[in-house]
C-alpha cells in the first residue's frame, strides 16, 4: 500500500515523522484520557485485558503513556513500546508513579527481529489501543506476538471500527417531515471498505500535521491474527448512548450515533 495524496515511498516512515511532529499537541489534548478512551476503550479493554497483578504486559504503540499508567496502577509490569521518540519522551515525563513497573523504550511494531529481541514466552499479554490502523504493516507484530506471549496468553487490541469509523466513511444527518415534526436521522456513509487503502487524516481537530491512516476490512484485520495462530475469543463494539451528546462538531459521534459503533475491542489468544 502506498499513501494516498503523498509522495513518500516509505509509509512507516511518514508515520513516525507524522507522530513525533504531532506528539506534544496530541499529548497535551489527550492527556490521561478523552472521552472516547474513557467511555468506549478503556472499560471493554479491562473486561477482555481481565489483568492480574504481577503480570507482565507489552504495551505495542503506547503514544503518551496513558495504558501503560493504568496498567501499572493495577499492579502490572509494562514494557511499553513506540516508533515515536517524541511520544515516548511524552510518555516518560507523565509517568510520575509507578514508574518502577513501567520500561520504556523506542520500538517499531513492524519490525519484527527487533520485537522477537524483548523475549519469547515472557509476556502474559500484549495491548495495542487504538494503534493498529497507525501501523504500516500488522502481520510482522502479529507473527511475533504469537511467539512474545506464553502459552495461553493474550492479546487485545482495540481500533476504529472497520466498518463504520475510517478515511472513507462519511457521518450524514438528514432532515425530514414526519406527520408533522421534523426528524433528524444521523447515518454514516461508505463509499469504500473491502480494499485496504491509505489516506492522510486528523486525529484531532487542529493537530500540527495529518497522518497516514491504514484501512483494513475485519477479513485482514483479523485474519492477521489467524495467519499468525492466534484465536480470536472475545469482542465488543462500542458505542456512546444516547444520552451523550457533545463533541466537537455537529457531527460528531457523541450521542448521536448510538447505533452504529466507532470502536472495536478485541481478544486473541496465543493457541
Amino acid at each position: 500500500m502506498r499513501p494516498m495524496g503523498n509522495d513518500r515511498d516509505d509509509p512507516n516512515a511518514w508515520a513516525r515523522e507524522a507522530w513525533n511532529a504531532n506528539a506534544a499537541f496530541w499529548d497535551e489534548r489527550m492527556g490521561e484520557g478523552n472521552s472516547f478512551f474513557r467511555l468506549l476503550e478503556w472499560p471493554a479493554t479491562e473486561r477482555l485485558l481481565q489483568l492480574q497483578p504481577g503480570e507482565r504486559v507489552l504495551d505495542v504503540a503506547c503514544g503518551n503513556g496513558l495504558t501503560s499508567r493504568l496498567m501499572a496502577a493495577a499492579g502490572a509490569q509494562v514494557l511499553a513500546i513506540d516508533l515515536a521518540e517524541e511520544m515516548i519522551a511524552r510518555a516518560r515525563a507523565r509517568t510520575l508513579e509507578h514508574g518502577e513497573r513501567i520500561e520504556y523504550r523506542v520500538l517499531d511494531a513492524t519490525d519484527e527481529a527487533a520485537l522477537l529481541g524483548l523475549g519469547e514466552g515472557r509476556f502474559d499479554a500484549a495491548l495495542c489501543n487504538m494503534a493498529l490502523f497507525d501501523m504500516a504493516e500488522i502481520d510482522p507484530l502479529m507473527r511475533a506476538l504469537a511467539r512474545l506471549l506464553r502459552p495461553g496468553g493474550r492479546f487485545v487490541f482495540s481500533v476504529l471500527h472497520p466498518c463504520f469509523n475510517h478515511t472513507r466513511a462519511a457521518h450524514v444527518a438528514e432532515e425530514e417531515d414526519h406527520g408533522g415534526q421534523v426528524v433528524t436521522t444521523y447515518s454514516v456513509k461508505v463509499s469504500g471498505y473491502l480494499t485496504p487503502a491509505v489516506n492522510a487524516g486528523v486525529a484531532m481537530i487542529g493537530q500540527p500535521v495529518p497522518q497516514p491512516y491504514f484501512d483494513r476490512p475485519l477479513q485482514v484485520l483479523l485474519g492477521a491474527c489467524f495467519a499468525a495462530g492466534l484465536v480470536l475469543d472475545g469482542l465488543e463494539e462500542r458505542s456512546f448512548p444516547p444520552e451523550d451528546v457533545g463533541g466537537n462538531t455537529p457531527l460528531s459521534w457523541n450521542g448521536r450515533y448510538s447505533e452504529i459503533p466507532p470502536v472495536l475491542v478485541a481478544r486473541a489468544r496465543r493457541g
